[in-house]
Order: structure tokens, then C-alpha cells, then sequence
């Protein structure tokens, strides 16, 4: 198949799943066409059967600011008929579906080009349950061909807020051969020289990630037991989760890498992840480290019960509660047996349920099953309103 695949750049997890499907589909013998902004933090490599197209937005006096979802939908519509697309897979439904939805209706007549909108959570946890983005939240993924959720958390929600049916879950997905326990690597030794623990976080430093109460969690434990924070990332709270490091006088023990291009390189020398967030719809760097043997601590919220379970890969605590996040990390680092046994059954749990041989499939399942079913000319979205 030739497909379209709009996402996000950033180091948010549309963006990365986005960049992970593209690479698993061109790697199966399928074209791919990147349409954003920006290239995916995570495609490093193009070809000819991975390509990239760069969508520009004018600049003009009278706009307030670029208007990137109508540019978007030109280059989208652009570069389905240029490429023969047989389907546009956009990832976050704003304004990604709306721009999609737009391309499609350009095309009508001309070609036909089905949309599937992937909903990752915030997308409808936070930004499409806002008034003033709600109904056209609603009527972008009533408008797509296809729509899918990445947990059955995010499925339900869905529903709750719009009233929309037929949302197929189709989880986050981990290439296990990248991302493994590596043992005695020169980076393990450079960021804990003296043998300490090292506590890892990975996020965008959203205000939903809470990374703040990753360093109140850290500075319980750092009390009972040489260890480090590894803060992977960026973001608009990364100074304030510096500044409150330096306060409690762990500023050297802090340690904030920035964005890196090989997450993997961190959880696979990390002891525990930290994941205290907000909501999580999902949680794909808990999964990450699950597949390195990395046990998880993390809020019990959203999608993230049916990636880690509470006891046995991972501990779950009410979100905020850093005290009994940091009893857990203690359990963890001061228990050889616990942490192995943590670790294994998490790589366990990658490797039987989230691999991208499981469920990359299931994508592909899907483009067809909706392309067989796309009719352009009958495209009234149905809506259930749920009050």
C-alpha cells in the first residue's frame, strides 16, 4: 500500500508512534509518506520508499498566527493524488483530522482518499474536551473513515464525551530488539560512577507529566540510598523542576540530558521509571522500559493499568502521592530479587503482547478493512449524542 502518515514532530507519543508505524510499514514492504511540519524526531533515515513532505504556512500580517491546518490539508490532498495514496492515517485529532477531513473533500470526485484518525489522549482528554474545541473535535472523528484508540481507557472516554461508536483499540507497540537491558555499558558508568540507583524520567515536561513530583519523589529516596535522577526530555517545566532540584540542594544529582535521539540507550541502564503523571492514556515510555526489564512507578491513571500491573512489573499509586511513589522505589532499589523479578516479567509482558510484530498487523488490518468499505460518495458522520 501507499500510505499517508501525518503526525506531530515532538517527543509526544503521537509523534513517536507515528514515526515507529512508518518505519515498521516501509520495513514491510509498503510506501510511506511523511506530511508535518517538521521531520519525526525519531526518522533519522529516508528513501525512496520513506519520504518526507514539508508542510509550509504562510506567514501574513492579517493572520494572527500561520494558519498550519489549512496548509497542512492543501499539501495532504497535494501529495495524495502526486503519490496515488490508498489512505491518510493522521495521528492527534487536532487539527490533523480536520485537515484531513478537508484534503478528502478537495479530492472528492478526483481521488479517493480514506482517512483514519488515531486518537492518543490528550487530543480528547484535554484538548478536545475543551468548549471551544469540543463539537469540532466531535465532527473531525464522526467525519473519519476510520478511528482508532491506543487503549481501551481512551475507547471509553471517547465515547463518554462524544458519543462516538466504532472506535477500534489498536495499543502502542515496542520494537523489543531495540529496546533491551544492555549490562556494564560505558553510559551506566558515566552517569552513576560510584554504583548509585538511577531513577529515570522521560516526557515532554508537560504540566500533565508532573516531572516536579519526580524530583520530590527522588528526594525522599536519595535520603535512604545513593542514587541519581536521569530527567530525558524537554519542556516548559523542565526549569522549574531545576530550580526546585537546586533548592533541595540535589542539583548534581539531577541530571537533565535534553532530547535524545536513543531513549532506549537510557531506559536500558535505568533501575526504575518514573511516570507520576496527571492522566496517561497509554504510557509508551513505561512500556519502553518494561521491555528493557526497567520496573515501572507511576500514577494509577488512564491507560497505564493495562500496561503495568500493579505488583508485578510495576507499582501504581494515586496520582501526587509521592510519598508512597518513593516507598516504592525504595522496595525496588533495596530489593535485588524484586527488581529482577519486576524487570523479567515486564519484558514478559513486551514481548507477548506489545511487540511490533503483534500489533503493527493490526494496522494493516485495519487500512484494508476501511478501504473496502470507503464509499466517496456517502460521507454523512454519524454522531450519538451521549448527554
Amino acid at each position: 500500500m501507499k500510505i499517508g502518515i501525518t503526525c506531530y514532530a515532538t517527543y509526544g507519543g503521537s509523534g513517536i508512534v507515528g514515526s515507529e508505524l512508518a518505519r515498521e510499514l516501509v520495513r514491510l514492504g509498503h510506501t510511506v509518506h511523511i506530511i508535518a511540519r517538521s521531520l519525526p524526531t525519531r526518522l533519522t533515515e529516508l528513501s525512496d520508499d520513506l519520504q518526507f513532505h514539508e508542510v509550509e504556512a504562510l506567514n501574513y500580517p492579517l493572520f494572527e498566527a500561520p494558519h498550519y491546518s489549512l496548509a497542512l490539508a492543501v499539501k495532504q490532498a497535494e501529495v495524495a493524488c502526486r503519490e496515488d495514496l490508498d489512505l491518510l492515517h493522521v495521528h492527534y485529532a487536532i487539527p490533523h483530522s480536520i485537515s484531513g477531513y478537508l484534503a478528502r473533500e478537495m479530492l472528492r470526485g478526483k481521488h479517493a482518499l480514506p482517512i483514519v484518525t488515531t486518537l492518543h489522549g490528550t487530543d480528547i482528554t484535554l484538548v478536545g474536551s475543551d468548549r471551544s474545541y469540543l463539537e469540532v473535535t466531535r465532527f473531525a472523528i464522526a467525519a473519519s473513515d476510520g478511528v482508532t484508540a491506543i487503549s481501551k481507557f481512551l475507547a471509553r472516554e471517547t465515547c463518554r464525551q462524544f458519543g462516538l461508536p466504532d472506535i477500534r483499540v489498536i495499543p502502542n507497540f515496542v520494537d523489543v530488539e531495540h529496546y533491551v537491558r544492555r549490562e556494564g555499558c560505558a553510559l551506566r558508568w558515566r552517569l552513576a560512577p560510584a554504583g548509585e540507583k538511577l531513577l529515570v524520567h522521560v516526557s515532554n515536561f508537560r504540566p500533565v507529566k508532573r516531572v516536579l513530583d519526580c524530583v520530590e519523589i527522588f528526594s525522599r529516596v536519595a535520603k535512604q540510598t545513593p542514587s541519581r535522577l536521569i530527567m530525558v526530555g524537554d519542556g516548559p517545566d523542565a526549569g522549574a523542576a531545576a530550580a526546585r532540584a537546586a533548592e533541595l540542594g540535589l542539583a548534581n544529582d539531577v541530571v537533565f540530558v535534553g532530547k535524545q535521539p536513543r531513549i532506549g540507550d537510557y531506559l536500558s541502564i535505568a533501575d526504575v521509571l518514573l511516570l507520576p503523571s496527571e492522566t496517561e492514556s497509554f504510557g509508551l515510555s513505561a512500556l519502553e522500559a518494561m521491555s528493557c526489564e526497567v520496573p515501572v512507578v507511576a500514577s494509577r491513571v488512564g491507560g497505564l493499568p493495562e500496561v503495568v500491573d500493579e505488583g508485578v512489573s510495576g507499582f501504581l499509586r494515586e496520582v501526587g502521592d509521592v510519598d508512597a511513589m518513593a516507598d516504592a522505589v525504595l522496595r525496588i532499589v533495596t530489593d535485588e530479587a524484586l527488581a529482577s523479578s519486576m524487570g523479567k516479567a515486564g519484558r514478559r509482558v513486551a514481548v507477548e503482547q506489545f511487540t511490533t510484530e503483534r500489533i503493527v498487523p493490526q494496522y494493516l488490518d485495519y487500512y484494508r478493512e476501511v478501504i473496502e468499505a470507503f464509499d466517496p460518495g456517502c460521507r454523512e458522520p454519524k454522531i450519538q449524542y451521549v448527554r
